[in-house]
């Protein structure tokens, strides 16, 4: 059974980019959540302050969701042209500091929205996908106040 988040408008935006530490996550997750809302209406990237590898637990969880990131390449802020997009959300303190250092003489939102950092996650395989469930589901309601469109992710 899918639960659907209302989310209201942002304004207009045409490009987004999600940072965080590890491009493996929550920036990855973020990324196809809005290439899913919004195709060929948003152009959206992802990457971390270092590119990272891909994490089973997250493609899982978005499988679990309707979401397929099995094929994200991890990158890194180093691998993008970060000049061009309209606003850059950060899931980290580390890459919201490298996102403010980059737009500082460019016209560029930046914005943080703390989503828990799974790095150092332990606990049973259950205990983890739960993890990752909430941490998906935190981002999926921060674009909720964000972003207009529906995001259905599974309960």
């Amino acid at each position: 059974m899918a639960r659907t988040i209302k989310i209201d408008p942002a304004g207009d935006i045409s490009s987004i980019l999600f940072a965080c530490n590890v491009n493996a996550v929550r920036s990855a997750m973020a990324e196809a959540m809005v290439k899913i809302a919004f195709p060929g209406k948003i152009f959206t990237d992802s990457c971390g302050v270092v590119p990272g590898q891909a994490d089973g637990f997250a493609i899982a969880v978005m499988e679990e969701a309707g979401y397929d990131i099995g094929n994200h390449q991890p990158k890194s802020f180093a691998d993008l042209d970060c000049e061009f997009y309209d606003v850059i959300i950060s899931f980290s303190p580390e890459a919201h500091a490298r996102a403010l250092e980059l737009t500082r003489n460019i016209d560029s939102q930046t914005l943080y929205w703390p989503v828990d950092n799974l790095a150092d996650l332990r606990g049973s395989r259950e205990e983890r996908l739960r993890a990752y469930r909430a941490v998906r589901d935190d981002i999926a309601a921060k674009l909720g106040v964000y972003l207009e469109t529906e995001i259905a992710v599974k309960a």
